[in-house]
């Protein structure tokens, strides 16, 4: 990539000239790296660079958008993007102000993940899967590594200059034991925000998943009902994001008029005791940065503070629409894409009560953690728990068959009645939407009680 002074004169150089409303370029350098094991064999191991960008204008309500591989030619791309917005724009732009920055981030006290040899990467992974393996009744299992650095130069015609530089590294692990024509899996995914030193001293880890898969194929079945639900910060995190951080997401909201009339601001969704934040502002998570790709500093955004709806997630376009300010949650998942709204690290935060002091008055309920997956659909949701143990006479009793949650992400949050004292942020896995997956987030909680939630068992 040219140096910074060559970049800049580019840009500015591409943007003389156009009569746009607005008008930025992105360029992404990236190099990453992949391993990845399907049972006992080596799959997949390389590395990748990219260098690429894009340009996106707006005229007259009207977007358009160029992406490219060469740096070669930006004034004639800018044009293109310019001329694209015209042929759509037919009203007045709604765009948010925010004040010009230039700055150059990057990333603390991180070493390069990339720099690592493949072969040392490739080490660690033979050893978890030779612990997988060693494992009687394990059908099959997959250990899917990977790491990148980027960097992300995005300039402006309002006169930002930004230079980011962010790593990210991720690992999943799935273990699927059978006996008889029964199955059972078993899941383990991890994230940073460039340490690779998380990968590392995770063999009791990595065993006892194994063993778990293996338990499940003698674990009981489930009787279904109503009952009340203890979930530890892995899934309950997973359901603020997916649930309810889906539905703050305001480009979702703007374009959904049913939406519209149940996410008025002011309104009470749940007890005073129950805050839900998204902030990118919040240091070290796989989320956060310190501006968005539209060039907004990150914010922590209050979603529910003390159970009234009071804050939603905003790119400049929506923030604009909806007569709000920016959040900085406008996100990209690589120069190929343009900003669409995203969450970033997604969170309940803590309370005040123990886990024992959660489960000490339950006579019969459960216990979930982890998940398999889910889906939702509006304010309906369905979970797939990884784990799952019956609660008896206020103690964690056994460890029972998959089970499955389901529920209105509205009535969920007004059954929450206890939150625990133990915030912990998972930063496995990736967010989708839009077509841009695996987007880098993370989401946490510390553990939630649910007095009355539908779990579906055989």
């Amino acid at each position: 990539m040219p140096e910074t002074e060559q970049i800049r004169h580019l840009i500015s150089h591409a943007f003389k000239g156009q009569h746009a409303d607005y008008i930025e370029v992105r360029i992404e350098e990236r190099e990453a790296s992949r391993i990845q094991y399907r049972g006992r064999e080596l799959e997949e191991t390389g590395r990748s660079t990219s260098l690429g960008g894009n340009v996106r204008a707006l005229v007259n309500g009207g977007w358009g958008f160029v992406s490219f591989n060469e740096l070669d030619g930006l004034e004639g791309k800018v044009e293109l993007a310019v001329n694209q917005a015209r042929l759509v724009g037919k009203e007045a732009s709604s765009f948010a102000s925010v004040a010009p920055v230039v700055d150059m981030v990057e990333p603390e006290g991180v070493k390069d993940p990339t720099t690592i040899p493949l072969a040392q990467k490739k080490s660690l992974l033979d050893e978890y899967n030779e612990i997988i393996w060693s494992t009687p009744k394990i059908q099959t299992s997959v250990i899917a590594y990977g790491d990148a650095a980027k960097k992300v130069i995005f300039a402006n015609s309002e006169g930002s200059y930004i230079e980011q530089t962010k790593m990210d590294v991720s690992l999943r692990i799935a273990v699927i034991a059978r006996e008889n024509g029964d199955v059972q899996q078993a899941t383990m995914s991890l994230g940073s925000s460039g340490d690779f030193g998380f990968t590392q001293g995770l063999q009791h880890q990595v065993k006892e998943i194994a063993q778990r898969a293996v338990a499940l194929l003698l674990a009981p079945h489930f009787k279904g009902g109503e009952y009340t639900v203890v979930l530890d910060p892995v899934l309950a995190g997973v359901f603020a994001h997916e649930a309810f951080g889906h539905l703050s997401e305001s480009d979702f909201v703007y374009e959904n008029e049913r939406l519209r009339e149940i996410m008025v601001l002011g309104r009470r969704f749940g007890g005073e005791h129950l805050n839900i934040v998204d902030g990118a502002a919040i240091p070290g998570f796989r989320g956060s940065y310190k501006y968005d790709d539209e060039g907004v500093p990150a914010t922590k955004t209050y979603l529910i503070r003390e159970g009234v709806l009071v804050g939603r997630l905003h790119s400049r376009e929506t923030a604009a629409k909806m007569g709000e300010e920016p959040t900085g949650n406008a996100r990209a998942l690589d120069y190929r894409h343009p900003p669409i709204v995203r969450m970033t690290n997604t969170f309940i935060e803590p309370g005040k009560v123990s886990f024992d002091e959660m489960v000490a008055d339950i006579k019969e309920g459960v216990y979930v953690k982890n998940w398999y997956g889910g889906m939702t659909s509006m304010e309906m949701f369905t979970f797939s728990a990884g784990e799952a143990y019956m609660i008896r006479d206020g103690r964690v009793a056994e460890l029972l068959r998959p089970v499955v949650l389901t529920g209105n992400v509205f009535v969920t949050l007004g059954n929450i009645d206890a939150i625990g004292n133990d915030l912990e942020m998972n930063q496995g896995g990736g967010c989708g939407k839009g077509a841009q997956s695996p987007l880098p987030v993370s989401n946490g909680s510390p553990h939630i009680r649910i007095s009355k939630c539908l779990v579906g068992g055989r």
